[in-house]
């Protein structure tokens, strides 16, 4: 039975939900604007890890370059350096504005706005059409959500994901209710059948997936390259794509100018002819990196990493556990948080938010072989 505390968390989250679809858009944006502002100014942990993370990209770009420039002028890496993390901060407080007013965004505006390869579109849903299971693997990038609405109405009919199951429920129900009415199954990692093989079966039947994974929650994760240093990222979508024989894309998603969206599908990533599966599954996790990192360096704005998973941020014990742990069907335990499109926890021995998604520290939150619904909120007073 839930608590008074969970019951009146549920009651101020469904009218907040519901306030932001009844504000006028502009008044809703220049609300989530200021939330951002606020949080960013604050400079908490999630800010502090996210301009940490950020600090790759500069340094691994060959045309930045800090300091006194051949013409005399001067760059200052910091300032530029807290400058993105701000538009960073509002990228992330609009995904959270439109993921709650995605009920109310007409699906004409969502069709007319969005930018995309529709080359690689249509190849994905001939994979579908011929019963062959599609993997869109995403980092969190732009409103990768709302990205998922559009694809259901281009095509896809629906698809799947998952969520970790967290109190209170209400809340949890809330989004679970409101993702499957626009088509998106919703797979809760406990509570249910192990989604690991729900999601095989549903790539056999030549459906499709969407997990979010630019970040490692299960002490599972492959080791890769990215931007530079070494990272952790999730066995799963490349453990599903070998298993089943689906096409692993890998997707990133950036916002357009202040309405309207865009989405990069990327080429299939081919299962290895050789090596063990462990081998295959690395390899693969690679590539899946090497595409998040061209799209996150076209878009770098609408990054919206506030974790840690760079191996040299990570706890020792976690990251000794991680090592020692082979690749098996790359599905997170039931206690692991991870990101999707609503935010999840960051597990005791991280102390920095995770995200797959603004709400409280009891909202739902998703698993690193998948996406959801916001759910947990940082020291910075927003979601993780």
């Amino acid at each position: 039975m839930a608590t008074l505390r969970e019951r009146l968390s549920s009651a101020a989250f469904g009218a907040g939900w519901s306030l932001v679809c009844r504000l006028p858009e502009p008044v809703a944006r220049a609300l989530f604007n200021f939330g951002a502002d606020t949080a960013w100014r604050k400079q908490g942990g999630g800010v502090r890890v996210l301009e940490g993370n950020l600090l790759r990209i500069f340094r691994t770009d060959p045309g930045y370059s800090p300091g006194v420039q051949p013409d005399g002028t001067y760059v200052d890496e910091g300032k530029e350096l807290r400058t993105l993390s701000r538009e960073v901060m509002r990228s992330y407080g609009r995904y959270y504005l439109e993921t709650f007013r995605m009920q109310v965004i007409p699906a004409e505006r969502i069709a007319s706005g969005m930018h995309v390869n529709f080359d690689q579109a249509d190849l994905a849903l001939e994979y579908m059409k011929n019963s062959r299971g599609v993997i869109f693997a995403l980092p969190h990038m732009g409103d990768f959500e709302l990205t998922g609405k559009w694809i259901i109405g281009y095509g896809a009919g629906s698809f799947t994901t998952v969520a970790e199951r967290l109190k209170p429920d209400a809340v949890f129900q809330m989004f679970l209710d409101f993702r499957q009415g626009i088509g998106m199954e919703v797979l809760p990692t406990t509570g249910g059948p192990h989604p690991f093989g729900v999601m095989a079966q549903r790539l056999r039947a030549g459906k499709l997936i969407c997990l979010v994974a630019d970040r490692d929650l299960s002490d599972t994760g492959v080791e890769v390259d990215f931007f530079g240093e070494k990272a952790l990222l999730p066995a799963g979508p490349a453990s599903l794509a070998i298993q089943t024989g689906a096409a692993l894309m890998p997707v990133s998603c950036w916002f357009e100018g202040e309405d309207e969206w865009g989405a990069h599908i990327y080429d299939e990533i081919p299962v290895p002819a050789d090596g063990t599966r462990k081998e295959k599954a690395a390899a693969m996790t690679q590539a899946m990196a090497t595409a998040f990192e061209d799209g996150i360096r076209e878009h770098p704005q609408d990054w919206h990493m506030l974790q840690k998973l760079f191996v040299n941020d990570l706890d020792p014990e976690r990251l000794a556990r991680s090592r020692n742990r082979p690749v098996s069907n790359g599905a997170a335990p039931a206690s692991a948080g991870a990101p999707a499109s609503a935010g999840d926890p960051a597990p005791t021995s991280d102390p920095a938010p995770t995200i797959t998604g603004p709400a409280d520290a009891d909202s739902p939150t998703t698993t690193n072989s998948g996406s959801a619904a916001p759910t947990t909120t940082n020291e910075d007073g927003i979601p993780s």
